[in-house]
């Protein structure tokens, strides 16, 4: 039995959503171990003088808990 649990995390990237979503991804693995799945939550556009400045996604990051014993 594996007990898993996620948490938010939030990524901005002047690029694409995709740059955002990648550098969310590498920040999880690099601190949590077990990382399983993603589901994207949201994308929205941060917008400056009509323009589009940059993109952000909004992720539930899944990662199994190790075994306690």
């Amino acid at each position: 039995m594996s007990v898993a649990r996620v948490t938010e995390l939030s990524a901005t990237s002047e690029t694409s959503f995709e740059d955002a979503i990648n550098q969310a991804l590498s920040r999880a693995t690099e601190t949590l171990r077990g990382v399983e799945g993603a589901w994207v939550k949201d994308m929205n556009v941060l917008i400056s003088d009509g323009q589009i400045r940059g993109y952000k996604v909004n992720l539930a990051v899944t990662f199994v808990l190790e075994d306690g014993a």
